[in-house]
C-alpha cells in the first residue's frame, strides 16, 4: 500500500510540474498602461455589496461579472435574482466562476440563470493531460464592469461570510476597489478574455463593450497574471520602498525569492509590517507562515495578528507613494498557479485613503503570542513541517 501511495504521489508531482511548465510558455504578465480613473476604495462588504447591487440595478446594456466564490446562501441568492432579474430587462449579463470556487451553485440555479437569459460559464475546469494541475489552478479574479463605464475589483466574493454574515469569520475585513474612468476599458478586456477561453466566445473587438471614456483624475494601472508574474510585480514594489513597507495578507506564504528580498530591505532599514489574521479559514496556513515570520520579526519586522474578525485583505503599501490592491495574496498559489489582478495606485487620494484603512487594520492588530509560534513543540514542528511541503498548494 505504501508503495502505491508513493507512486500516485509521484505521478501527481509530475503531471503538476510539467503541466506548469507546459502553461508558463504560453502565458505572459499582462501590465496595462498607466491610466486615469477615478477610484473609490471599499474595506468592508455591506458597503460595497450596496454600492455594487445599486449600479447593477442602474444597468442599462451590459454586465459582465467574474467571481473565484458564489455559494447557495441567502446573500448570494439576491445577487442571483439581481441578475436574473436585469437579463428579463433586455441587459445582457454574462457571469463567469472559477469551477471550483463556485462549486456550491448548484444545477438548479444554474439552469435558472440560463432559462432568464443569463449568459452562463465557467473557467479552469480541469482538463487533461495535466489534470492535477489544471485542477490546482484556479482563476482567483474578481470583475465586475457594467455597460463598460463602471468597474470593480478586489478581495470581495459572493457568499454571506463576506457581508458579515457567517457566525465565526465576523467581521470580515477586506479591500475592494470601484473604477470610473480609463482603466474600465482594461477590466473590461480582462473579462472579455477570460470569456474567450472559458466559450470561445470572442468579443474583444466589440466597440459595443468599449464606448469612450473620460479619463479620471487618479492615476493608475492594472496588472494581470496568469499563474506568472506576480512574483514580479511584488519583487518591483519591494525594491522600491526607502522607508517602510506594509503588507496586509490572509495568508503569508512567500517564495524564497520574495522573502530574501523582503529580509534585504530591512538590512537596509526599512520598516516592514505585515498584518495577517488571528483566525485562519484553511487549515495549515498559519503553521506556513511561522518559518518565515520568526526570521523576519528577529531581523526587525513588525508581525501582528489581526484580531477583530477576518482578514481577507491583498494590500500592500510602498513609502506612502504607492499602493497594490487587487486578488493576489502573498502565497505561492497567487503567485504560481492563479490568475490574478491587481490595481498599483499612485495618486494622492487612492494612497492616503488606502493609508487610512490600513492604520484602522494595524490598530485593530497585536503581535502573535500564540504558543506554536513563541515555543512550538515536537507536534507543532510536524505542522510545520507538513506545512512547508504542502505550501505551494495551500
Amino acid at each position: 500500500m505504501a508503495f502505491i501511495i508513493f507512486i500516485i504521489i509521484i505521478l501527481l508531482w509530475i503531471d503538476y510540474k510539467w503541466g506548469q511548465a507546459q502553461y508558463r510558455k504560453k502565458v505572459k504578465k499582462k501590465t496595462y498602461p498607466l491610466r486615469r480613473s477615478n477610484i473609490k476604495i471599499f474595506n468592508s462588504g455591506p458597503k460595497l455589496f450596496y454600492d455594487l447591487f445599486t449600479e447593477i440595478e442602474h444597468a442599462q446594456k451590459h454586465i459582465h461579472i467574474l467571481f473565484y466564490i458564489i455559494k447557495n446562501d441567502q446573500f448570494s441568492q439576491k445577487f442571483i435574482s439581481l441578475l436574473k432579474q436585469k437579463a428579463e430587462g433586455n441587459v445582457e449579463v454574462r457571469l463567469l466562476v472559477d469551477w471550483i470556487g463556485a462549486h456550491k451553485l448548484s444545477k438548479q440555479i444554474i439552469r435558472e440563470l440560463k432559462q432568464s437569459g443569463v449568459h452562463f460559464s465557467y473557467c479552469f475546469k480541469p482538463r487533461f493531460p495535466f489534470f492535477f494541475y489544471t485542477l490546482q489552478k484556479r482563476n482567483h479574479r474578481k470583475i465586475t464592469v457594467i455597460d463598460g463605464k463602471i468597474g470593480y475589483m478586489g478581495g470581495l466574493n459572493i457568499a454571506k461570510e463576506y457581508v458579515n454574515q457567517d457566525d465565526k469569520l465576523n467581521p470580515w475585513r477586506d479591500y475592494h476597489i470601484k473604477i470610473k474612468g480609463e482603466a474600465v476599458q482594461d477590466l473590461q478586456s480582462t473579462f472579455l478574455t477570460d470569456w474567450y477561453m472559458a466559450t470561445k466566445e470572442d468579443l474583444r473587438v466589440h466597440p459595443h463593450y468599449f464606448p469612450p471614456l473620460s479619463p479620471g483624475t487618479q492615476k493608475q494601472q492594472l496588472v494581470v497574471t496568469d499563474g506568472w508574474g506576480v512574483e514580479g510585480t511584488f519583487l518591483d514594489l519591494i525594491d522600491q520602498a526607502k522607508e517602510k513597507i506594509v503588507i496586509g495578507t490572509p495568508y503569508f506564504i512567500p517564495s524564497e525569492r520574495l522573502f530574501n528580498k523582503l529580509r534585504q530591505a530591512l538590512h537596509k532599514g526599512v520598516a516592514l509590517t505585515i498584518i495577517v489574521p488571528k483566525i485562519s479559514d484553511h487549515i495549515l496556513v498559519k503553521e506556513a507562515s511561522y518559518r518565515y515570520f520568526r526570521v523576519l520579526e528577529k531581523e526587525g519586522a513588525t508581525i501582528l495578528q489581526f484580531h477583530r474578525g477576518f482578514y481577507h485583505a491583498k494590500v500592500m503599501l510602498i513609502d506612502d507613494q504607492i499602493s497594490d490592491i487587487g486578488t493576489s495574496n502573498f502565497d505561492k498559489r497567487s503567485l504560481f498557479l492563479n490568475s490574478e489582478i491587481n490595481a498599483l495606485l499612485f495618486d494622492s487620494i487612492s494612497i492616503e485613503q488606502t493609508k487610512k484603512y490600513v492604520e484602522v487594520d494595524i490598530t485593530e492588530s497585536a503581535p502573535i503570542n500564540e504558543k506554536a509560534y513563541k515555543k512550538p513543540n515536537a507536534f507543532h514542528k510536524l505542522k510545520e513541517a507538513i506545512a512547508f511541503v504542502l505550501s505551494p498548494f495551500l
